[in-house]
């Protein structure tokens, strides 16, 4: 603005012309339905295609508007180079570069952003816009299309579970009376666990003598305090839709021969309790599936108390089941379903062979997926 450089105009031909770049930051509102209006952005990007059309340099347009993925290329891009008769990446850039700017603070935000994303179908793409952006501070994610729309809506989505988590987290202290403020300050002193990329990994889903219970015990507590808790009664059943998927995935295969890699909740540790992979095999047994099951930690006749009484009680074959032999478990199967990352990947390549399909249920590092002749699937990714 000092050096006069700022201008307004309610041309948009004159604005693509005497630019290098257009943001475009329109809203996309909520219909009746839910679904998104897009109308605005279907507007600005026609106009600056038809702008496009008349101008002989090349051109950068960046999306910034909250869209679902796959908009910009689905809908943006076509719009544009129809109506500016060019193609998109030759004759002109498209980029996507979510806003985390918040009502209030905006310009605050821009300048300290907790992270810009720029999304583009290669590198060579961005080139203007990190130019742009190399003098801001934070961390600069440079990713495609889809995935640059996808983390706008993750961030969005998280932060309104954590500001309806400790709503009812705060409720349920004030019932109890408890002080909230000092439960909050406490659990978000912990930038370790509790604030933290800790658990936000896409996996399987969890289990235990610890978070089940807990969870069942706050939603119990709320009943009695009539209080209606939803997104704390609702994780539960997610969890268990989650084992539902892989329950799907194998019967959708056609295979009913399984090897299970894993048994108990957590690597390293051979406590069953509430363990994922136990309702999966009960599950599948359930369904008609032949298991064999492998877990280097667990040992039934180490298991004592009520780790013991559990497994027996939800299982009771079970020790036809185990095996200590990861070859002959390996080999057993049409399926083999990893769900501990305590079985190290060239051990594993070397048992796999032709045909099987591998499930994978702790999200391995792509370093340390097995190459082989199987078809990999991960539970959701």
């Amino acid at each position: 603005h000092k050096s006069c450089r700022l201008h307004a105009t309610t041309d948009p031909k004159t604005a693509v012309r005497d630019s290098d770049i257009s943001f475009v930051c329109v809203g996309t509102p909520s219909l009746r339905s839910g679904k998104l209006d897009l109308s605005h952005i279907e507007k600005v990007a026609g106009e600056i295609g038809s702008a496009l059309r008349e101008k002989k340099s090349h051109h950068v347009v960046v999306l910034r508007s909250t869209v679902l993925p796959g908009t910009t290329e689905s809908l943006v891009i076509p719009i544009l180079e129809s109506a500016s008769g060019r193609r998109a990446g030759s004759d002109f850039t498209v980029c996507y570069n979510p806003e985390f700017m918040r009502e209030g603070s905006a310009v605050a935000d821009f300048f300290q952003p907790p992270y810009t994303i720029l999304g583009a179908p290669t590198p060579e793409h961005l080139a203007p816009v990190r130019e742009l952006y190399k003098d801001l501070p934070g961390t600069v994610f440079e990713t495609t299309i889809t995935a640059a729309e996808m983390a706008k809506y993750v961030s969005n989505a998280f932060h309104a579970v954590k500001v309806g988590f400790a709503n009812e987290v705060g409720t349920l202290c004030k019932y109890l009376g408890v002080d909230t403020q000092t439960v909050t300050r406490i659990f978000t002193s912990d930038n370790k666990l509790n604030i933290s990329s800790a658990y936000l990994s896409p996996g399987f889903a969890f289990g235990g003598s610890c978070l089940p219970k807990d969870l069942r015990a706050l939603a119990y507590k709320a009943k009695e305090l009539d209080l209606s808790l939803p997104l704390l009664e609702s994780i539960l059943p997610s969890n268990t839709e989650h084992i539902e998927r892989t329950v799907e995935v194998v019967l959708q295969s056609n295979k009913r021969k399984i090897s299970v890699l894993g048994l108990s909740f957590k690597a390293g540790t051979d406590d069953l309790r509430e363990s994922p992979q136990v309702q999966l095999i009960k599950r599948l047994l359930g369904e008609g599936c032949q298991l064999r099951i492998w877990d280097k930690d667990v040992s039934l006749g180490r298991l004592a108390g009520s780790n013991r009484h559990y497994i027996e009680e939800v299982i009771p074959h079970i020790g036809s089941l185990l095996s200590t032999d990861l070859k002959e478990v390996v080999r057993s199967g049409d399926i083999v379903i990893i769900g501990t990352k305590s079985v190290a990947k060239t051990e594993l390549a070397k048992l796999l062979k032709s045909g099987q399909m591998v499930v994978d249920l702790v999200n391995l590092d792509p370093s340390q997926r097995p190459e082989s002749p199987a078809t990999y699937e991960g539970i959701c990714w």
